[in-house]
């Protein structure tokens, strides 16, 4: 059976934090690979350094099975947290643990980084471990939980897809993981709904 490919054109949450909770929502082990293109597609990491790290699984396995099981933690409890706040639900202090640990391990700075012609404000852990990966991803889903419980955290209204996005819209009433995928079929759903019902009638 096929992997299923990551696809970086569904980052649409609006936060790294909630981009990296949507991936691979079925029950599928992101690969190494997949999680390389997300970082590059995120924008986390360069594709100059990407083509260093994509032959780390073969080179250092063992490091990269390492980080790939605190990705793994990571990204259950970010989605068990998401879904909790969502709801409006309360949640336990040890599931924000694993954004702890990662935020621990690889303590740093920002500084502006030209990337691309474009200036950017970058994390740069203070040690060069391959863990330094995931601290981006731990800070942004540190800063949406100090917002608090009323932070703007949703999940797609469409039942099928059910993406997590951050509601930046000015009424806050944005129930669409994306306009031009969800939202559109669910306007042509509801014309042919209506076009249907309208035939009936007659």
């Amino acid at each position: 059976m096929a992997t299923p490919s990551l696809q970086p054109a569904r980052l649409i949450a609006g936060r790294l934090a909630l981009d990296f909770a949507n991936l691979t929502p079925t029950a599928h082990d992101l690969s190494w690979g997949e999680f390389v293109a997300f970082l590059v597609a995120a924008r986390v990491t360069g594709e100059e350094r990407a083509r260093h790290l994509r032959p780390l699984a073969e080179n250092e396995p063992q490091a990269v099975d390492g980080v790939l099981l605190k990705m793994l933690r990571l990204r259950e409890s970010l989605r068990a947290i998401f879904s909790a706040t969502c709801e409006k639900r309360s949640f336990p202090r040890v599931w924000a643990e694993p954004i702890n640990e990662i935020l621990r391990i690889t303590e740093g700075h920002d500084e502006l980084m030209m990337v691309d012609g474009v200036w950017r404000l970058q994390f740069l852990a203070r040690e060069e471990s391959l863990d330094w990966l995931l601290a981006a991803v731990a800070r942004s889903a540190a800063e949406l939980l100090a917002e608090g419980p009323e932070s703007p955290i949703r999940r797609c209204a469409n039942s099928a897809c059910r993406l997590f996005f951050y509601d930046d819209s000015r009424t806050h009433r944005r129930r669409w993981c994306s306009m031009s995928v969800c939202g559109n079929r669910h306007k042509v759903a509801s014309f042919l709904h209506r076009k249907s019902a309208h035939r009936r009638e007659n």
